[in-house]
C-alpha cells in the first residue's frame, strides 16, 4: 500500500484536482524603454550598487527592490526613487534585470 492509497483511506471524502498548469503571470511591473542605471560606489568605506531611473510607478521599483533583495539575500533600501544595495552585486543585479527584460546600463567601472 504506497502512500497514496493511505491518503485514500484516511480521506475518502477527497476528490483529486488535476494541478493548475502555471498560471503565473510574469510580474506585473511596468517594463520601460530607457535602460535602469547600474552604479557603484563606497560610503562611509563600504560598497553599495545603486539603481537608478526607472520611470514606472513607484511601487513597481519598490516590488523590484525586495525581489533583488530577497534573491539576493543582502540588505538595501529604497530613497529618492533609487534602490540601494549594500554590496557589489552589479553583475548579479544586471542578469536578474535581462531575465526580466528590463534594459540596464552599467555605469563606472
Amino acid at each position: 500500500m504506497d502512500l497514496q492509497d493511505q491518503l485514500k483511506n484516511l480521506f475518502p471524502d477527497h476528490v483529486q484536482e488535476e494541478p493548475l498548469e502555471n498560471t503565473y503571470e510574469a510580474s506585473k511591473i511596468w517594463m520601460q524603454d530607457d535602460p535602469i542605471l547600474c552604479k557603484y560606489e563606497k560610503r562611509k568605506g563600504k560598497p553599495i550598487t545603486i539603481l537608478e531611473g526607472y520611470t514606472g510607478a513607484t511601487e513597481d521599483f519598490k516590488i523590484l527592490a525586495k525581489e533583488i533583495k530577497t534573491k539576493l539575500s543582502v540588505g538595501g533600501s529604497f530613497k529618492d526613487d533609487k534602490i540601494i544595495i549594500q554590496g557589489d552585486y552589479r553583475d548579479k543585479i544586471m542578469k536578474m534585470l535581462k531575465e526580466k527584460g528590463f534594459n540596464v546600463k552599467r555605469v563606472g567601472g
